[in-house]
């Protein structure tokens, strides 16, 4: 069996490294575009692949993404509908991006922002306290990153609700809510909104002047599912009207940020370059290898997403 690396935008040999390219016996792995036979490729490791990638590989039976994220293989044209996509399932990337999460809604709760620009005008001015129950977070979107985001943020007595598509079961002390009836009824008790939802063609452009408009006057957003969910300029509307007080950015529809995009100077925007966590290699290398065993028992590999509903 062999597996082809495929990607526009990194060399995914060096990325992934020497050790990575040990981590299953007999596979061969290739680059794309590979000279060898095509029709003994049964696998694939993509990242932003060219729109031709999977055209010469007709036996292709799992493409495994290099991070949690796939909606930039499900964009690929030549892509089968019956190849299997593989997401990273990594706890130590939940655990990351926990930690980014949460700095951000205590820097919104204790006003940190504010006290950093007192700092910058030599001015000493106490703000009035406020305790972690009485900010509560509403979070989109509740995958094992979101369910780990949500359990630490409760830990730390902030009142927790989670949204996602359907029904899900919720840790002690988060609120679950689900559809569209239960996303407005969340939006009506959150102040900071943190999204961590997959990119469909559902949830594009959900970070929208109505969506801030259901929160509390106000509130923050934490925006780190993927660029394409925020509509950039509703987002500046909100912040100029008061409707939200401030914003952490670190996901953007075009990386790098353009320069002289008004996010870089927004006095109350923490632009940070898609930096919030970030997959290992081993837990890339340890998909890869139960992908690559499923196929040889020829059973759907783990982590396969549902195609349909795109994550």
């Amino acid at each position: 069996m062999r597996c082809v690396l495929v990607s526009r935008s990194l060399d995914l040999r060096f990325y992934l490294g020497p050790q990575f390219m040990r981590a299953a016996d007999c596979i061969e792995i290739v680059s794309h575009p590979h000279d060898g036979p095509a029709t003994d490729v049964r696998l694939a490791v993509a990242w932003h692949p060219p729109d031709d990638a999977f055209e010469r590989y007709p036996n292709l039976q799992a493409v495994c993404s290099i991070g949690a994220g796939v909606d930039n293989i499900l964009a690929c044209p030549s892509l089968r509908p019956d190849v299997d996509v593989i997401r990273v399932v990594d706890p130590a990337q939940a655990q990351m991006m926990s930690g980014f999460v949460a700095w951000h809604v205590i820097g919104h709760q204790r006003r940190f922002a504010t006290y950093q620009a007192q700092q910058r005008e030599e001015r000493w001015q106490r703000l009035g306290q406020r305790r972690a129950q009485d900010v509560p977070v509403g979070i989109l979107g509740f995958g094992e990153i979101g369910r780990r985001v949500a359990a630490d943020l409760a830990l730390l007595g902030f009142p927790v609700m989670a949204w996602s598509r359907t029904a899900k079961q919720t840790p002690q002390g988060v609120c679950s809510f689900h559809g569209t009836a239960g996303l407005d009824a969340m939006l009506g008790q959150t102040e900071v909104l943190v999204n961590l939802l997959p990119l469909t063609p559902e949830t594009k452009g959900i970070l929208n002047r109505t969506t801030f408009a259901r929160m509390y006057r106000g509130g923050y957003l934490i925006q780190v599912g993927r660029g394409e969910h925020l509509v950039d300029a509703d987002l500046l509307a909100a912040l100029e009207d008061g409707q939200l007080a401030g914003a952490a950015l670190d996901v953007f529809a075009t990386e790098p940020l353009a320069p002289g995009h008004p996010f870089w100077r927004y006095p109350r925007i923490v632009v940070t370059p898609h930096d919030a966590c970030e997959v290992s290699v081993e837990a890339i290398g340890a998909t890869f290898r139960a992908t690559a065993e499923a196929i040889r028992a020829g059973r759907r590999p783990p982590h396969s997403i549902d195609r349909e509903r795109g994550y």
